[in-house]
């Protein structure tokens, strides 16, 4: 197998891996535990972290509203804190 298959073939393993969620640097020391280089496997990871960050886009936060629903279903209106009425403060 050439070596840019061979370095694929990593690169697609730890991409995958990262998905799942392992943390890079245990799967790194993992990969050279079972005998891969070590410069082969930091080349991989940088590699493959980059990718991975090119596919994955981050995500809107959710905008949380709460209402407070009466006996009579329909809402209430807060009593704001003492503090917010006194200085006039939304």
């Amino acid at each position: 197998m050439r070596e840019a298959e061979y370095k694929r073939k990593l690169v697609d393993y730890i991409k995958k891996n990262m998905g799942k969620g392992y943390n890079p640097e245990s799967l790194k020391w993992a990969l050279v535990k079972q005998g891969y280089s070590k410069t082969l496997v930091d080349t991989a990871i940088r590699e493959a972290d980059r990718e991975f960050s090119k596919e994955t886009t981050p995500k809107e936060k959710p905008v949380i509203t709460h209402k407070i629903i009466g006996e009579d279903d329909q809402p209430v209106s807060e009593n704001k804190p003492w503090w917010k009425r006194f200085f006039e403060v939304d």
